[in-house]
């Protein structure tokens, strides 16, 4: 059994223990509710932004909650030779690449399962469930067209599966077809349709194995009028519940709390610029994205492009995703976040820093 299962909390998982607590505070647990004690406790974004002081919120008589052992915006770094969120944003894994005899480009891929302890936040560790180590899982992508194979192995301790998004025969849908440790299973199927698809484990609970980590990004180029050059870029919403009571205790945008505002997504003044973005976000119904200074053409599921909303706000429930599309006109640092304050401030918030072209 893992924490989950037994509700107790890992050792090591980076948080602290709970404090004694007066009358008031009992008396203050029994009037509010979680969420309200962690919007009075959290810092508001401009205070994050320049580095105050904790989050924190008081414990409730009926529910005691546990709360982070600092600021999660403090100064600090995680290992980045584990993760690295900057260099995951630009990373596309095509598979091993070769020809049919049909002629059918055929893009192989590995895929395994395995639990291991991640970083969320300098010194806050989360023990996930992850696909070849990491979370979100790589992004993988491909054109339309394409055979896909994807081995998957479990070296996990639980049943696993990888359930694609998109079209393709039953036994290929990863539902029914439970792997289970120790054991593989080789997806194979012709990647359809065009757009920003998703993967994630579809073991059920199912809600445990996608909070646990295992998800990602499956982006499938059009075969025709491919998409213009751009700055890409892969977004993944995702949030933690580090004290294993159903709520979230840490929200990000590709797992690490404020990473793009510690380290500042680097654009440039008129370059066309492309965002993947996809909600996995559990234990909350919606996620979003807001982008500051500017506004995108919003593609919903990237299926089309000849067809936009304009807009600088996108709302998403769990499995949609967008791709968006902007260019920026000015110059200098233009913060985008979640527009749930409660998320923005518990660490769904980033910053991309615009600078002039140099001159020829």
């Amino acid at each position: 059994m893992d924490d989950r299962e037994t509700g107790e909390e890992r050792p090591g998982a980076g948080v602290a223990a709970p404090g004694k607590r007066g009358a008031e505070g009992v008396a203050a647990g029994r009037r509010l509710s979680r969420r309200t004690l962690v919007k009075a406790g959290a810092l508001g974004a401009v205070g994050l932004a320049a580095g105050g002081g904790a989050v924190g919120f008081r414990q409730s008589e009926e529910r005691p909650h546990t709360a982070l052992p600092h600021d999660l915006n403090a100064p600090g770094e995680i290992d980045r030779s584990v993760f690295d969120p900057s260099a995951f944003l630009v990373h596309f894994d095509y598979g091993s690449v070769s020809t049919l005899p049909s002629g059918q480009t055929l893009r192989e891929y590995t895929m395994v399962a395995v639990d291991r302890e991640i970083e969320v936040a300098p010194g806050v560790r989360f023990p996930a469930w992850t696909y070849n180590g990491t979370v979100p899982g790589p992004t993988l992508r491909c054109t339309e067209g394409d055979r896909v194979r994807v081995l998957f192995s479990n070296a996990g301790t639980h049943p696993h599966t990888i359930h694609f998004h998109g079209i393709h025969p039953a036994n290929m849908d990863g539902v029914f077809e439970a792997v289970g440790p120790g054991e593989q299973f080789v997806y194979e199927f012709d990647a359809a349709p065009t757009g920003l698809q998703l993967y994630h484990c579809h073991s059920v609970p199912l809600k445990r194995h996608i909070h646990k980590g295992l998800y990602g990004a499956f982006i499938i180029d059009p075969a025709e009028s491919p998409r213009p050059p751009a700055r890409e870029l892969v977004m993944v919403m995702n949030g933690f519940d580090t004290n294993f009571d159903g709520e979230n205790e840490v929200y990000a945008v590709n797992t690490v709390a404020f990473h793009y505002q510690k380290h500042p997504i680097p654009l440039a003044v008129g370059e066309l610029t492309r965002i993947y973005l996809v909600n996995m976000l559990e234990f909350d119904l919606i996620n979003s994205f807001h982008l500051h200074g500017n506004f995108f053409r919003l593609y919903r599921t990237g299926t089309r492009l000849d067809h936009h909303e304009w807009t600088d706000t996108v709302t998403m429930c769990q499995g949609e995703r967008a791709v968006l599309e902007f260019t920026y006109e000015h110059s200098g640092f233009f913060m985008f976040h979640a527009h749930q304050s409660e998320f923005a401030e518990l660490g769904w918030m980033g910053v991309v820093e615009v600078k002039e072209r140099p001159s020829v």
